[in-house]
């Protein structure tokens, strides 16, 4: 109910249930004290010359089994919240349960992880139930993104290389978890310059890796990449502590190529991991960071 614009709606839902609940009453009431219409116990309607519509009262069961769910309808609606923004003297929700039953499972599930919180990544990583476990937490919480393989996909970073934004440690990776992550370029076409100065811009970047680029444009575009310099460094090497991706290697997060360099020194790049760390608790973290750590080191033992 708190999707609620104003209290007006709730007045609304809450007065048209009310009136369910008396509007059965009444009719309940109603039909049962109507009388026979006709001395044969019929309403008087004929149809076929002898098909007789009757005016039989309902079965006793029948109109008792009405009034306990009226009854229920009004204790439930008395404890439980159902009355527009009436919360019921319970004062339940669905998030509360929901909280409970996380509590319930986490406690169930803590004699398992307990052995985990005191060994390191590495220990982890040769562990294989402890693997086990993180593969299926990674699954559950990180596959939807990168991938059930975890090599990600454009705009997804591949977790089974090497190439961080960040740190790479198991560390920086459970902090990541917990707290989520949002790496920004910022657009930057006003710094460098001309469309031109872009697209020499754009070239010397491809040309630091290697990658198909027009050599003339790249020579060109070399003064011009001091303003990318701040961020990625003067060889172009990235900087960890920043999240500023390495330009000298051949991997590409949001795709390669002359135009998709150009869109990002033009319009600039937002990314964001959300924060995972109400979904897990901190012994959860430490294997799952130790999993996708593993997964980059060639000491994953997941599924084995």
């Amino acid at each position: 109910m708190s999707d609620f614009i104003n209290n007006g709606w709730a007045l609304f839902v809450a007065g048209m249930t009310s009136l369910g609940v008396v509007g059965c009453a009444i009719l309940l009431a109603f039909a049962s004290r109507t009388k026979v219409m006709a001395a044969d116990n019929s309403t008087g309607h004929v149809w076929d010359e002898d098909l007789r519509e009757m005016n039989n009262p309902l079965p006793r069961w029948w109109m008792w089994l009405f009034v306990i769910t009226m009854v229920f309808s009004a204790v439930y609606l008395a404890f439980y919240p159902g009355l527009g923004t009436n919360p019921g003297t319970l004062k339940w929700t669905s998030i509360n349960q929901y909280e409970v039953e996380q509590d319930r499972a986490r406690a169930a599930m803590a004699p398992v992880y307990a052995k985990y919180t005191k060994m390191t990544a590495e220990e982890l990583a040769r562990d294989p139930q402890a693997m086990g476990i993180g593969q299926r937490l990674f699954l559950n919480t990180c596959s939807q993104c990168h991938g059930s393989d975890a090599r990600g996909s454009r705009g997804f970073p591949d977790l089974t290389d090497r190439d961080w934004l960040g740190a790479g440690t198991p560390e920086y990776i459970a902090k990541t978890i917990v707290e989520g992550r949002t790496g920004t370029m910022p657009p930057m076409a006003a710094g460098v310059g001309t469309a031109e100065d872009v697209r020499n811009v754009a070239n010397y970047v491809l040309s630091l890796s290697d990658s198909p680029n027009n050599a003339v444009a790249a020579q060109l575009g070399k003064a011009k990449f001091e303003v990318c310099a701040a961020c990625h460094g003067p060889d172009g090497k990235g900087n960890a502590a920043i999240g500023a991706p390495n330009l000298t290697d051949k991997i590409w997060l949001h795709g390669w190529g002359e135009q998709m360099v150009i869109n990002q020194v033009n319009i600039g790049k937002t990314n964001t991991m959300p924060a995972q760390g109400r979904l897990l608790t901190p012994e959860q973290v430490h294997v799952l960071g130790a999993y996708v750590w593993s997964l980059s080191q060639g000491t994953a033992v997941a599924g084995k």
